[in-house]
């Protein structure tokens, strides 16, 4: 019975903090809108996710998280003095291949998106097979360097959370 009330409980709670997050104002209305949001779009939703994903170590989305901001903050510096006090013409920008081990869709999914919110890279496409992501770097000298550091902040931590 629980489990068709709520039929993931992670994106209830997401979207109960999202909307919580998005009025910006704490009432007691709000909140029960938000529980409302995150009982009713799950539920309207369910038929098209039969798979749900897995998280096999939860608790290590935390950590994820934590390093995901860290290197945001990091990057956003980063940017500001290459935009700010490089010359054009001393920005190497790059093409980086990316080999995936990952095979969750979903983390596949949480991989691109962390790669396009951290400043200075983008993916911009998955391989046919979701062997391979295409990712443009806006300053390295070092591509190979960019790849694996992506392959293991980033990669294995997914690894660990979704397979």
């Amino acid at each position: 019975m629980l489990a068709r009330l709520i039929p993931h409980p992670l994106l209830s709670l997401a979207l109960v903090l999202v909307w919580l997050a998005l009025v910006n104002t704490f009432t007691l209305g709000n909140l029960i809108l938000a529980i409302a949001i995150g009982l009713i779009i799950p539920m309207l939703t369910a038929a098209y996710w039969p798979d749900r994903p897995k998280l096999s170590k939860p608790l290590k989305s935390i950590e994820y998280v934590a390093i995901v901001i860290w290197d945001i903050v990091l990057a956003n510096i980063e940017v500001a003095k290459i935009i700010l006090f490089r010359k054009e013409r001393d920005i190497r920008s790059r093409w980086v291949s990316v080999p995936l081990e990952l095979t969750s869709p979903e983390a596949i999914t949480v991989l691109a998106g962390t790669i396009t919110m951290t400043p200075g890279t983008v993916s911009t496409m998955l391989s046919a097979d979701a062997g391979c992501i295409l990712v443009h770097c806006l300053n390295t000298d070092d591509p190979d360097g960019v790849r694996d550091e992506i392959k293991a902040r980033y990669e294995t931590r997914l690894m660990e959370i979704f397979e």
